[in-house]
């Protein structure tokens, strides 16, 4: 039988997370974000129609973004470390996850405090401050813009975040409605039988379809918590 460390938990975290940590989400109501409609800041065309402008968008989230800090959840997620193996797939963009202190975390749309070439996105860079500026060229001679996966293009990390639902021992979501794909597909690799856990608000919503699901209707900031508690005290037993 497994017990403490080496179980594995696998954690899905979505915009709801970062949300309580003042952090605006890629999907409105109204299909803006921050007042601009996504297919003129998040889309390929966009970088093509207007790279200044997708620039800057991405300038001022990312100092959004260093400016916020980790939440109750984020923290939660750390001190399961304590007893499990625990790996996080985010759809996420910002480093709330890193800087809370979690060791283990595959960004599955980028990460915005890094660069990337626009002609090869496996070129990457740190990015010193918080701006790319125009005029910043990668090592091929390139324009460098955010290393974020826009919509409509491919998801190189999908392979490893599949592969790793695959290895998952207790599986937990946090702060997504599993609409957004190909993200949502992952749940078809969790293996069959095994606790999986969301935690969401409308966790009754979001969960029909997905009766396997055992729900926590609470913000992240108090669902996780709840439940790294109860995880917790389970690997003591």
């Amino acid at each position: 039988m497994q017990t403490g460390r080496s179980k594995k938990i696998v954690v899905l975290t979505g915009a709801g997370i970062s949300a309580e940590s003042g952090l605006q989400t890629f999907r409105g109501a109204d299909g803006l974000w921050e007042g601009y409609h996504v297919e003129d800041v998040a889309t390929p065309g966009a970088w093509q129609r207007n790279p200044e402008l997708v620039q800057r968008f991405y300038n001022i989230r990312r100092k959004d973004v260093l400016a916020a800090m980790p939440n109750a959840a984020h923290q939660a997620l750390v001190e399961l470390e304590d007893a499990y193996d625990v790996r996080i797939i985010t759809q996420n963009i910002d480093d709330l996850h890193e800087r809370a202190g979690s060791k283990n975390i595959l960004h599955l749309h980028g990460l915005i405090t890094k660069a990337q070439s626009s002609v090869d996105p496996n070129l990457t860079y740190d990015i010193a401050g918080s701006e790319i500026s125009m005029g910043e060229t990668c090592s091929k001679g390139s324009q460098l813009r955010p290393h974020v996966v826009w919509f409509g293009e491919q998801v190189p990390m999908m392979i490893p975040a599949l592969q790793l639902c695959q290895t998952a021992d207790i599986f937990i979501v946090v702060g997504t409605s599993l609409q957004v794909y190909p993200a949502a597909s992952l749940l078809d690799y969790v293996p069959e039988g095994i606790p999986k856990y969301l935690i969401d608000p409308n966790a009754d919503e979001i969960a029909k379809g997905h009766n396997d699901f055992r729900l926590i209707n609470d913000l992240a900031s108090i669902g996780v918590a709840v439940l790294a508690k109860k995880l917790l005290n389970d690997a003591q037993i």
